[in-house]
């Protein structure tokens, strides 16, 4: 049987890919403890800088394998309850992993982006969509409610109002639509899509590894803390990356009217 997550490195740039293609990687047990055993692999190795997240054929990922969920149909409902609840409550460590690892997250996406799988997205750090990409929360369909974050990166990306929507009526959002609201940074002809993604990557790789972690963390920090709270976080890290060697680079350079070269 095919690994159902495949990690692939290239220097500081790790790939992670969804490979249930006959499926479109759609989540069964197999791939939900693979997710979370690489996501806590990745987020403890402190020489990445770049994770991308893609899905192996011609989908991103279309949420969870109804397969997996008709077995425990025969369940009683407190079972069923509670092997559901186990089984949510573990995957979740993987979006926690991507949250908090240093690595900017992007997310490539095509196709099918549906159920966990705009969960997943939104975990991401960044998100490049191909032109054919949609997307769905879907969980009404099969009478659920969002797992993986879903209700708590929408209203923060979308605004609540449109969270509200797009939870309540699981209506497709084309690519197009998903760009407009913030779901996605780009749209690129499918063609383009991994090159697009892996100029990003090399371009996040490039930069001052100690400053560009620190804006990840800080960003997502920001949503928990007032004011005054981030304002000393800010100053801690401003003053953490002044006393870096790609502070002193990237002062020069700019002086020299050169492109700074990063050492990280």
């Amino acid at each position: 049987m095919p690994e159902p997550i495949l990690v692939a490195r290239n220097d500081a740039i790790a790939t992670v890919t969804l490979n249930r293609p006959e499926s479109l990687n759609t989540l069964d047990v197999a791939m939900m403890e693979a997710l979370v055993i690489r996501t806590a692999a990745l987020a403890a190795d402190d020489t990445l800088r770049v994770v991308v997240v893609r899905g192996a054929g011609r989908h991103f990922m279309a949420g969870g394998d109804l397969r997996t969920f008709a077995e425990r149909l025969d369940l009683t409902p407190e079972a069923r309850r509670e092997d559901f609840l186990q089984m949510i409550n573990s995957l979740h460590a993987a979006i926690e992993h991507l949250h908090r690892m240093p690595a900017i997250v992007i997310a490539q996406a095509r196709g099918a982006v549906a159920g966990f799988g705009l969960s997943l997205l939104c975990a991401c750090d960044l998100a490049i969509a191909a032109d054919d990409a949609y997307f769905s929360t879907a969980y009404r369909n099969i009478a659920l409610t969002p797992d993986g974050g879903g209700t708590w990166s929408l209203p923060r990306i979308v605004g609540l109002r449109k969270a509200m929507e797009m939870l309540l009526l699981s209506e497709r959002i084309d690519a197009a639509e998903a760009a407009r609201l913030g779901l996605v940074n780009r749209v690129v002809p499918g063609a383009d899509l991994d090159a697009a993604v892996t100029a990003l990557a090399q371009s996040l790789a490039a930069g001052p590894a100690l400053a560009l972690r620190n804006v990840k963390r800080l960003a997502r920090a920001s949503l928990d803390r007032t004011l005054s709270e981030q304002l000393r976080a800010e100053a801690t890290s401003f003053a953490d990356c002044a006393a870096t060697s790609d502070f002193a680079e990237g002062v020069r350079a700019f002086l020299g009217k050169r492109p700074p070269r990063f050492g990280g």
